[in-house]
């Protein structure tokens, strides 16, 4: 999927305890209206837990359950990567007779076979972001995905306000071939017109998500192109290490489109004011995506009342030109590798990761 292998690594242990509310502050919380009366267990089932992204969201995701009085016991387990792991973790979570488990299927197809094992033993399973194949009702109980569709129209919306009359993009994605990307272009397209012209290699520039793949492959851009009037990227603290490339070059920073980051932020306030042409607008990193799919998973399980949205969209975050929704965020005093936008105050996100 995208870019989570990125940062720091860090124990779920150390997690869980950061954002452990207590008994008595969640009793006095109002319950939830997915939150019913039935008792119920719940899992949170990671791919791949070891970096600050997915130790945010998984603070999320506990914290999450941890509204609803009904969820009587909490359990997660870290595939670490290894697609043979997160099957078994499945697998064994459910033998132990957790009543609903709540996956990040990382592996995406490859996990499908588990994942219906356990929604046809009658349990309730929902997997989440990653599409891992298969039918609602037929192998899983919900799938709640992220609109990376929408993404892409909110940063072509963004990119026609500040170029109306058109320019070059260059749009940088992870993996090749990997359907966020595609989706993100298929959002781009849906309001741009051919006075934007995409000067990366079709439909996008491989980073794999990967710093340094990053600064190797916006070199190469950089000497191909004269003219880079924006940057497109689906994870924007990738590209803190490589923006000043154009500074090396004797040109401003371009604008960027991109996903929200503390480092990033932190970035642009300290450079803009000497790159002209550095404006930055932001989407949710989308660690919240993980609440949504908690909430289905919760009602399901409890007889309570299921969320009215199915599908994750990533609001708008940061616009440094209209400072709507908000202007640039920077947290200097927190850790680089935490994610503004999200629930989580951002003190509980920087013990999450362990500072």
């Amino acid at each position: 999927m995208r870019h989570f292998k990125l940062a720091m690594t860090m124990t779920f242990a150390t997690a869980a305890a950061a954002i452990a509310l207590t008994a008595a502050g969640t009793a006095q919380a109002e319950t939830p209206s997915w939150c019913g009366p039935k008792k119920a267990t719940l899992a949170l089932l990671d791919g791949y837990g070891g970096n600050s992204w997915r130790q945010v969201t998984t603070a999320s995701g506990k914290q999450t359950a941890e509204l609803c009085p009904s969820i009587t016991a909490y359990e997660y387990a870290d595939g670490q990567g290894d697609t043979q792991k997160s099957i078994s973790d499945i697998k064994s979570i459910a033998a132990k007779g957790v009543d609903a488990l709540v996956v990040f299927g990382d592996a995406g197809p490859a996990m499908l076979p588990a994942i219906t094992s356990v929604y046809k033993s009658g349990k309730v399973i929902v997997p989440y972001r990653v599409n891992v194949g298969g039918k609602e009702g037929e192998n899983y109980s919900k799938f709640i995905g992220s609109s990376f569709v929408n993404d892409g129209e909110t940063w072509g919306n963004w990119i026609k306000g500040i170029l109306p009359k058109g320019g070059n993009i260059l749009f940088l994605s992870g993996p090749a071939g990997n359907s966020q990307g595609l989706d993100e272009l298929k959002g781009m397209k849906n309001v741009l017109g051919p006075e934007y012209v995409f000067v990366n290699p079709e439909p996008f520039a491989v980073t794999n998500w990967d710093p340094a793949l990053t600064q190797k492959v916006l070199t190469a851009e950089i000497a191909k192109n004269d003219k880079i009037d924006v940057i497109v990227s689906d994870f924007g603290p990738s590209l803190v290490g490589a923006l000043p490339l154009f500074q090396k070059q004797g040109k401003s920073i371009p604008a960027l489109a991109t996903s929200d980051g503390n480092s990033l932020g932190c970035f642009w306030h300290e450079n803009h004011a000497s790159n002209p042409d550095f404006k930055l607008f932001t989407v949710a990193t989308g660690n919240d995506n993980v609440r949504l799919a908690v909430q289905w998973a919760v009602a399901l399980a409890t007889d309570g009342t299921p969320p009215t949205e199915q599908i994750f969209k990533a609001p708008a975050f940061e616009d440094s030109v209209s400072g709507q929704p908000s202007p640039v965020q920077c947290r200097k005093e927190l850790p680089g590798a935490i994610y503004l936008s999200s629930e989580l105050p951002a003190e509980a996100q920087a013990k999450a990761v362990g500072n």
